[in-house]
């Protein structure tokens, strides 16, 4: 029993070297996978400089940017993923985020008018990727006769969004939506399609789910140390779908706060885990995840990849492809 089709993806954490990073998007276009994107975090590897090296070794698998409007300007932002669309045969996408902590403290940049900032950067980038020149006025940004000397792209636009107001200008305004939580997705889908539906927006919102992924004892452990920084950046919304009171969740923050991610994990339990992200024998993750692919009409499932080695990549990779596909 293979379950309902879903195209497969891969995020990738770029805190390994190149030349692994470029292997993982070659493996995973060996293995099927339709989708790579690469976290643009700062001050790890270039996310372009990988992405067009990644473009010149492989053929299908589309590429993507995870990027923000803090570290980076839109105009720079649409010229270089313009750049890989182009050395890729028009297989570039880019993920919008609103930009957290560990990117912006380190360049002294604040999160300020996230959501004007991610509205602006998703028409500006539009606008550039019509060839035309431009001369445009948003909210926080514009553009005095700008434009692109690659031409004309058509390039998809996501959003990877928590916030009740994020999660609306994602439904209404961009071409697809990445969520990260297993027991939010009903709560946080339903507030994007109000949007989209308010906005009259003709196209289907491409629907992406983004999972660690835990089918190993390990990977449970693995996962309850990281549940704090879960927990300091989950809207109310997440905390209470996570099944969280009040009081746990002063718990947790206050573990985190004297003890950082390991005190977190002492406290942290196999259903918490559960209730965060897939979790369990493969079998059980595999029909979990048939279950979110037909109740919330899933176009995509990523998995979440943070360099444990070439070896164990291709067998992450492998794994994951036969939990969601039966095969």
């Amino acid at each position: 029993m293979t379950g309902e089709a879903i195209e497969l993806g891969l995020q990738i954490v770029p805190t390994m070297g190149s030349a692994e990073l470029i292997d993982t998007v070659v493996t995973a276009e060996e293995l099927g996978y339709s989708y790579c994107m690469v976290a643009d975090e700062g001050l790890m590897l270039d996310v372009y400089a990988v992405l067009g090296a990644a473009a010149r070794a492989t053929s299908t698998i589309r590429l993507g940017a995870v990027t923000n409007p803090y570290t980076r300007h839109p105009a720079a932002t649409a010229a270089a993923v313009a750049t890989v669309d182009e050395m890729s045969g028009g297989r570039a996408f880019v993920t919008l985020v609103a930009g957290g902590t560990m990117v912006l403290h380190p360049m002294g940049l604040e999160r300020t008018a996230p959501l004007a900032l991610v509205s602006d950067t998703i028409d500006a980038l539009r606008l550039l990727w019509s060839g035309r020149p431009v001369t445009w006025q948003g909210r926080r940004l514009s553009l005095e006769g700008a434009q692109l000397t690659t031409g004309t792209h058509s390039i998809p636009i996501w959003v990877a969004a928590r916030g009740e107001r994020m999660l609306a200008v994602a439904g209404a305004r961009a071409d697809g939506l990445v969520l990260m939580v297993k027991s939010d997705l009903d709560d946080a889908f339903g507030i994007a399609d109000h949007a989209r539906a308010e906005a009259e927006a003709e196209a289907p919102l491409t629907r992406v789910y983004l999972d660690r992924l835990a089918y190993k004892p390990e990977m449970i452990e693995e996962a309850k140390h990281l549940y704090g920084y879960a927990i300091m950046d989950s809207p109310p919304r997440i905390l209470k779908n996570l099944g969280l009171n009040e009081a746990e969740i002063a718990g947790l923050k206050q573990a985190f706060a004297e003890g950082g991610p390991e005190a977190v994990g002492q406290l942290v339990t196999d259903e918490l885990v559960a209730s965060y992200q897939i979790a369990g024998t493969p079998e059980q993750c595999r029909q979990q995840l048939q279950h979110l692919i037909g109740a919330h009409r899933l176009d995509a499932f990523f998995v979440n990849i943070i360099s444990p080695g070439p070896a164990a990549n291709r067998a992450l990779l492998t794994e994951v492809k036969q939990i969601a596909t039966g095969h």
